[in-house]
């Protein structure tokens, strides 16, 4: 296995390397070629390490690479570390980042930039792969930093749009707020357990249940601490509740750059990391408080949103948002086995949704907003029967006692489940709260699906397609659409949706027992509630089939607005117009740290550059000293004559003067 890991996390990395130094210098498609076929093979590498594991013919073992820092008590190599939490993550990381790249093929055929953008994603694969393979929180923190580069620079890709850049400035800036809680929680941690070997320190954790440390001046646990500011990390890289704001706005990057980071991979790295500590988190029940309402917060708020938004990805990037949210819970509540399955199948059908919505992006020439959308569940076919089994997927269509269902039929029902079975305040909220989302969930899911692909065809009034299609009048003909219609994808396009379909429907059905049931497939890996997990199956028939009564009135909630009686949500509008202006500006949230954050600092930089630089350092500098400097040197400069009597007089008198003072 050894040999097999190191290429599956390495191959990404020359790809990238031989695919950014080449650029444009050979043809578009070798560097197309190489990074895609680099994924390829991790990808198929993947798999059998991940059903190796499931079958447990596999044992946790760690690969080393180098050594990497010796520092006084500090010390650390460059390891790899695979277990069953690590092979599920190589198996969604690299099979949905080679799909990506397959499907990109397509989508950014007409980008003259295609190199980069290549380069850029294998870049981010490696990045996300060295962060689930480490053996210690550097390394951790190494990866960490590394998909955050990758990120700012897939979103502001296009970088001449304005807009690009500023969302890829506010992804940076917002996830470095996250990143210094992590980095505290790391040099905590090492403060505490004097290493940063995640073995040891989980092996260390529940000998420092109860014990106390100083912080801001007050004696508080030790290791609700050390959890609370590793958690603040994960909240900036999982898009949670007041560290959410960046991800609506990354939906400026390419489409296939929303499917891999901010669908399936960077975004779960912090669900990841939570799980990754379990045994640590254990032993912090404050943290854990915090992350299970933090999550359940997170899940409703997102999804409020959802249901108001026009753009078609920034209702899928709302939708992460809140699956996400539940992943958080589920943790929260002690349930990292169901976190991780939930994030498992969130990943196929979540990025089908975003890929399929790049489809149909691409069908109506990057039109994005959903109101001049409609009818085109005849013009692509296949896209929207793929959306249409992400739809189904992700509003967890499925019957209990019958044992069939969608992928998150499995996953998010199985959330609900255990956070009912935990019985604690905070849970039963949560579950609650997870019962509110999924019946917001269904909304939005199918008003996308209703207003995408029912109704009349509103293309036609859309000037922006109309007019970015040049036709001639023999071309258009009588055509009443002005001369556009909708087309299918390409081929490097379809056959990704075909097989996140397969993911998306069958993902948790296959999965479900081993997630789920079986104890010794964690072992080693993660905290395992073996009580919890009895306990949820026993939960009364009502908690099992809320999501599913929740996700039919949903539906019939959203053909109600947008096929039955489209003008209702226009007089919902009228009635409560305060509530729509609320969720649908996102709760006021940019706006807050707007004039919280934004506003106060730019205030300081213009009093240190007034203030600082132009009235102290610039007026005692350049315009004080300097300025006395440079007229003293010129008139030094003007008795420097060369005549000899010039030079003698000016002794003579500087005699005469010390003479007199001497004298006096």
């Amino acid at each position: 296995m050894q040999t097999q890991i190191l290429i599956i996390v390495f191959l990404p990395l020359i790809a990238s390397i031989v695919a950014g130094l080449v650029n444009k210098a050979a043809p578009s498609v070798f560097a197309k070629s190489i990074t895609t076929g680099a994924l390829l093979v991790s990808a198929a590498l993947s798999w059998p390490i991940f059903l190796a594991f499931l079958s447990g013919n596999a044992t946790a073992e760690v690969v080393p690479v180098l050594k990497w820092v010796q520092s006084g008590a500090m010390s650390f190599d460059w390891a790899l570390r695979v277990d069953t939490l690590t092979a599920i993550m190589l198996v969604v990381i690299n099979s949905v980042s080679a799909l990506v790249h397959v499907y990109s093929w397509g989508y950014m055929e007409e980008d003259p930039d295609q190199p980069r953008f290549f380069a850029y994603l294998s870049l981010f694969t490696f990045a996300m792969l060295m962060l689930v393979t480490a053996d210690n929180l550097v390394q951790m923190f190494f990866g960490w930093e590394g998909v955050g580069l990758a990120s700012y620079l897939l979103i502001g890709f296009w970088f001449k749009k304005p807009t690009a850049g500023a969302a890829a400035i506010k992804a940076f800036v917002v996830n470095r707020v996250g990143d210094l809680g992590f980095m505290l929680g790391i040099f905590g941690s090492f403060l505490v357990f004097q290493t940063t070997s995640i073995t040891e320190i989980l092996a260390a954790a529940p000998g420092m249940s109860g014990s106390t440390i100083g912080f801001l001046g007050m004696r508080l646990y030790t290791m609700d601490i050390l959890c609370i500011l590793l958690f603040v990390g994960a909240m900036g890289k999982s898009a949670q509740l007041f560290l959410h704001t960046w991800l609506p706005d990354a939906m400026e990057g390419p489409t296939p750059v929303s499917a891999l980071i901010h669908a399936a991979t960077m975004v779960t790295a912090g669900v990841f990391m939570l799980c990754r500590l379990s045994p640590m988190f254990e032993t912090a029940p404050t943290a854990l408080m915090i992350v299970t309402v933090v999550g359940a917060a997170t899940c409703f708020f997102a999804a409020t949103i959802g249901t108001t938004q026009w753009d078609i990805k920034r209702v899928i990037a709302y939708s992460t948002c809140s699956q996400l949210g539940y992943m958080f819970f589920a943790a929260g509540v002690g349930a990292y086995n169901v976190a991780m399955f939930h994030l498992f199948t969130h990943a196929f059908f979540k990025a089908l949704l975003f890929l399929g919505a790049g489809s149909v992006i691409h069908a109506m020439h990057h039109e994005q907003d959903m109101r001049y959308y409609g009818g085109l569940r005849k013009q692509i076919p296949l896209t929207f029967y793929a959306m249409l089994a992400g739809t189904l997927a992700i509003t967890g269509l499925g019957v209990y006692h019958l044992g069939i269902g969608f992928a998150g039929f499995w996953s998010k029902d199985a959330v609900l489940e255990v956070a009912f079975a935990r019985g604690t305040e905070i849970s039963v909220m949560s579950f609650w709260l997870g019962v509110v989302a999924a019946l917001l969930t269904s909304f939005y899911s199918w008003r996308l699906m209703f207003l995408t692909f029912w109704g009349k065809p509103r293309w036609i009034e859309s000037e922006h397609i109309q007019h970015s299609v040049h036709k001639t009048p023999a071309e258009a003909g009588d055509d009443t659409t002005g001369g556009y219609h909708p087309h299918e994808s390409p081929i490097p396009m379809l056959i990704p949706l075909v097989l996140l379909t397969v993911g998306a429907v069958a993902a948790g059905q296959v999965f479900a027992p081993s997630f789920l049931d079986d104890a010794a497939f964690w072992a080693g890996s993660i905290f395992y509630n073996e009580n919890l997990m009895h306990a949820m199956h026993a939960v009364p028939y009502w908690v099992k089939y809320s999501a599913l009564v929740v996700m039919v009135l949903g539906f019939a909630g959203a053909y109600m607005a947008y096929i039955a009686k489209p003008e209702l949500p226009a007089k919902f509008v009228a009635t409560v117009p305060w509530l729509h202006r609320f969720v649908y500006n996102k709760w006021y949230f940019d706006e807050l740290y707007d004039r919280i954050f934004v506003k106060p600092a730019f205030w300081f930089g213009r009093q240190f550059w007034k203030l600082g630089d132009v009235g102290t350092i610039d007026r005692f500098g350049p315009n004080g000293i300097a300025w006395v400097v440079e007229r003293s040197s010129g008139a030094a400069k003007a008795i420097q004559s060369g005549y000899l009597y010039t030079y003698a007089l000016i002794m003579l008198l500087g005699l005469i003067a010390a003479i007199t003072w001497v004298l006096l």
